[in-house]
């Protein structure tokens, strides 16, 4: 059995991370970390796990096989600088300490894209897990830009449900403020621009154009819609690059290209991401949707400790969404 615990055990990640390894046939969870609520039953504040186990949350992150950190961002580095760990210990980070290329002990944090960079994550004792926005965007753009058409700017317009904003009170998160509302946040300038440009460049045959990001916040609880289009390039043939994206995915068992309009319902709850793409009006428009807190966060960390441990990469990963 591989041991695992969970550092900054009271977010909604690490409530998805719990609800997903509880029922993980290969793992035994050892500890589960806070400095807030040591000593209380997980379940007090997960209350979706009441009945599913007796594990308290504590301090100490014992003797992991396998960490992951479900910190807010900028504490993972001061979290491992200040927690001894065993030399064998895996780490998955989800904040985004180290998505950038930052260095822990000397030791690079590969980026845990699994579409990508599966056999680079295999290998590797270190993981960044990627943003939610930056794992929507990318894995609707990574197989255009790898076709050497994008020769014009990218226009991204992308929705997140209110749980993407995290477990701690805010104003724009507060019930009161999301509920029959909309609004725009980070215009072209979110966090996670950074790991998108740095992960797609890799792919382009020249130059990567502008992309220009306008991130919006949505009025319901979880998921994320990328809305992508760029020029099309003179004398695409759409068949042939959906026939494409298809190839480039064909060993991902979460990643599906539709051949009808998506609705976002469709992926809540799951490790899924749904991809659709269009050719109209002399462009191409790629929608690409998944579960912010499943795909963009845990179940992609629970992709990646799969990956890490020569285990199958859907186990404990076959979630089915509530589409009605």
């Amino acid at each position: 059995m591989i041991k695992v615990s969970i550092a900054g055990g009271t977010g909604y990640t690490a409530g998805e991370l719990l609800r997903i390894l509880l029922n993980h046939p290969e793992v035994e969870i050892i500890a589960v970390t806070s400095t807030t609520t040591a000593g209380e039953p997980v379940s007090a504040v997960h209350r979706e796990l009441l009945g599913e186990t007796d594990i308290r949350f504590c301090e100490s992150p014992g003797e992991p096989d396998v960490l992951f950190l479900c910190l807010g961002h900028g504490v993972s580095k001061e979290y491992l600088a200040t927690h001894k760990l065993p030399e064998h210990c895996k780490i998955i980070d989800l904040g985004n300490d180290f998505r950038l290329g930052d260095k822990f002990n000397g030791n690079s944090f590969v980026y845990g894209l699994c579409e990508l960079n599966k056999e680079q994550i295999k290998s590797s004792g270190y993981i960044a897990n990627p943003g939610c926005f930056a794992t929507s965007i990318l894995l609707g753009l990574m197989p255009l830009v790898k076709t050497g058409m994008v020769y014009d700017d990218i226009h991204i317009t992308a929705i997140t449900g209110s749980t993407g904003a995290g477990k701690k009170p805010s104003e724009t998160g507060h019930f009161s403020y999301r509920d029959n509302n909309l609004s725009i946040y980070k215009l072209f300038s979110h966090q996670h621009l950074g790991e998108i440009r740095r992960t797609l460049e890799p792919l382009s045959s020249d130059k990567l154009p502008a992309i220009n990001f306008v991130p919006f916040r949505g009025d319901f609880t979880r998921g994320i819609f990328a809305s992508i289009y760029t020029k099309a390039a003179e004398g695409v043939d759409i068949e042939d690059l959906i026939a494409f994206y298809r190839d480039f995915y064909k060993d991902s068992p979460f990643v599906f290209v539709s051949d009808s309009e998506v609705s976002l319902k469709e992926v809540v709850n799951t490790n899924k991401c749904y991809i659709n793409i269009v050719h109209k009006n002399g462009q191409i428009h790629i929608s690409s949707i998944i579960d912010n807190l499943i795909k963009g966060a845990s179940g992609q960390a629970v992709q990646n400790m799969n990956l890490m441990f020569g285990l199958k990469e859907d186990m404990a990963l076959r979630l089915k969404a509530s589409a009605f």
